[in-house]
């Protein structure tokens, strides 16, 4: 939907490598960071000097002053953070570029996220440090396998689906990744054997239902149409972005399940879905492929429920005929690999792969691809999304 000369758009991506986290140890995740934004101004072949606003998402430790001093900016008009709800907010940190650019408060945004986990800690892994405020920790509730299982668990017996259809997901992702030579799992396939065979994380997650842990970032540079037009770059719409949550959400299943029973077992997404659609002008049915958040790989089930690409109950039936699969299923997803295979990065990577598929260059290419819709991370509060588009 355009808005006008100040209709935001991205037109550089950019990234570090990938490894298994404390695979960075020669550099400082700030160092790994600086590293991504400025490979994405260069895809852009947009100056230092020209960025005047940064954004991020959940606590990232990259200050954007020290950010913009690394790069060699000038002058800093706005930086913005999305509070809480983890991965929720990757997308939210491309909503609020959109928000500065269209309000005139800054020309150049970068989003960026970085993530040294062997330099700093494994989202992962519980920390007795991250206790006040959480009331299920005292219940054995110690890391997000375990709090969304139980999620995941009523969502499951409410319609009917089995772990052949959260298979389906890990297989399909790994399968992408085995042609992605940037991810992780690029050269390590996976069998329907290997996946059944794999030890339990937290019932109904198994080992390969759950993401990678990572080091790594990534960046994505967000400027207006306008200036667009004078870059040698093919530049991606932003058809719509929003974040935000449900009601009585609060911090949903990472610290209280406290949410509305008819809510309980659902990504928190489905009014976001609504809004993020009627935004962008279009429906599910005109999405071509699909980046949706994959920390476990259940919750893409309830996902492709919540943003209406099948009815309640038919997700299952869904990933079981192929329907995500490349490049014959009618939804392809998570082509790079997702966080199940390519890496986490909080979800910056999915953004990342939504570029490349409507530019055209990704290693499990949707042919012509025109719209993508890219999720923040599920079943937490906030949580975001947007839709990629191009002419």
């Amino acid at each position: 939907m355009s808005r006008g000369n100040r209709s935001p758009c991205i037109v550089g991506i950019g990234q570090s490598e990938y490894t298994k986290w404390g695979g960075i140890m020669d550099r400082s995740q700030f160092q790994v960071t600086a590293e991504a934004v400025r490979a994405a101004l260069a895809d852009a072949g947009i100056s230092a000097r020209e960025v005047d606003g940064f954004t991020s998402f959940s606590g990232d430790a990259n200050e954007a002053n020290m950010m913009h001093v690394a790069i060699g900016g000038e002058v800093l008009r706005f930086s913005g953070m999305v509070w809480g709800g983890g991965g929720g907010g990757s997308a939210g940190g491309v909503s609020l570029a959109c928000a500065a650019l269209e309000s005139g408060q800054a020309d150049v945004v970068v989003v960026y996220r970085g993530l040294c986990q062997g330099q700093s800690r494994r989202f992962g892994k519980f920390s007795g440090t991250r206790i006040q405020g959480n009331f299920v920790a005292p219940f054995g509730l110690f890391a997000p396998s375990m709090m969304l299982a139980m999620v995941m668990q009523r969502f499951m017996h409410e319609h009917g689906i089995g772990p052949e259809a959260m298979a389906e997901v890990a297989l399909s992702s790994r399968a992408n990744a085995n042609r992605n030579p940037n991810a992780i799992m690029f050269d390590k396939p996976l069998t329907r054997e290997q996946y059944f065979a794999s030890r339990w994380i937290a019932e109904p997650f198994r080992l390969y239902d759950c993401c990678l842990e990572s080091d790594g970032a990534c960046a994505v540079v967000v400027t207006t149409r306008e200036r667009a037009r004078d870059l040698d770059v093919k530049a991606v719409d932003i058809l719509s972005a929003a974040m935000g949550s449900g009601p009585g959400w609060g911090q949903g299943p990472l610290a209280s399940h406290n949410m509305p029973a008819e809510d309980y077992a659902s990504t928190n997404s489905r009014r976001l879905a609504k809004e993020l659609f009627a935004k962008a002008g279009v429906d599910p049915k005109d999405v071509d492929v699909a980046q949706i958040y994959d920390h476990f790989s259940g919750l893409v089930l309830m996902a492709l429920e919540d943003y209406g690409f099948c009815a309640p109950g038919e997700s299952g039936e869904f990933v079981a005929s192929g329907g995500i699969r490349w490049p014959d299923g009618k939804l392809p997803l998570n082509t790079s690999g997702g966080q199940l295979s390519e890496a986490y990065v909080h979800g910056m990577n999915l953004i990342l792969e939504g570029v490349r598929q409507l530019r055209g260059t990704s290693s499990s290419q949707v042919a012509d691809a025109r719209t993508c819709l890219v999720t923040g991370g599920l079943g937490v509060s906030p949580t975001s999304g947007v839709i990629l588009g191009v002419h």
